[in-house]
């Protein structure tokens, strides 16, 4: 009996747990968030939240997943704790870079991780009509699409795409020579400066958002992701 009770505690202290004001509740493979759970995150915690998970990605320690149970659980409701703008690059995959399940995550994706009328319009849906408390604007190194904007490069539709990063590539200051896709430094001046517009821009363009984050119901960050490391480093 000793030996059973012994057992029980050991698998008790080593579950990952998280706490939600107030309320533990595990962070299994099996579990998807659920309509409480998501009204009981801040957009504080959303955040702690994104970085603990990247924080297991980069160190190779990712929680185990039932993704056919958060399919089921998921199949009448979801209630993502966060909604990330994200590179159509593929070696960024939002949910697998934060560790995070079915139904934790809104994602939008867009060549340039830029916002446009139609990517706000999405994260009203996601925040105000579907709950998610923090909005994340990511970027990565080694942007293709940051590359081809300062390359002025043409190309069907692409070339009407990439004209949104012109603002982030026209804004960029100091001694940069040249200022297209041959100078790196330039180059990733350029994604950094793309986060800043796109988060100036949505609070600018959507009032509905800028009134969530203006009352606290909504967070707003920036974020690099390094294409090398994996490791994700966020920014007001």
């Amino acid at each position: 009996m000793n030996t059973v009770k012994s057992l029980l505690l050991s698998l008790a202290l080593a579950l990952p747990v998280f706490w939600v004001s107030g309320v533990v509740q595990a962070e299994t493979a099996d579990v998807a968030l659920t309509r409480e759970a998501q009204a009981a995150i801040t957009p504080a915690r959303a955040l702690e939240m994104l970085q603990q998970g990247n924080e297991r990605f980069v160190s190779g320690k990712t929680l185990p997943r039932d993704f056919l149970a958060q399919v089921r659980q998921t199949s009448t409701g979801q209630y993502p704790f966060a909604a990330i703008v994200s590179c159509l690059d593929s070696r960024i995959p939002p949910a697998i870079v934060f560790d995070q399940g079915i139904g934790d995550l809104f994602v939008g994706r867009m060549a340039g991780n830029f916002v446009n009328d139609d990517m706000l319009g999405s994260l009203e849906f996601a925040t105000k009509l579907s709950g998610a408390k923090l909005v994340v604007i990511l970027g990565h190194t080694e942007c293709g699409a940051i590359k081809g904007a300062c390359d002025a490069a043409q190309l069907g539709l692409l070339t009407a795409t990439l004209a949104n990063i012109n603002p982030a590539i026209e804004a960029v200051q100091g001694d940069y020579t040249p200022r297209n896709s041959a100078n790196a430094g330039f180059v990733q001046a350029a994604a950094e400066m793309n986060v800043q517009l796109s988060m100036k821009k949505l609070l600018d363009r959507s009032v509905v958002l800028r009134e969530m984050v203006d009352k606290g119901e909504l967070g707003l960050v920036g974020a690099m992701y390094d294409v090398t490391t994996g490791k994700v480093k966020f920014y007001k």
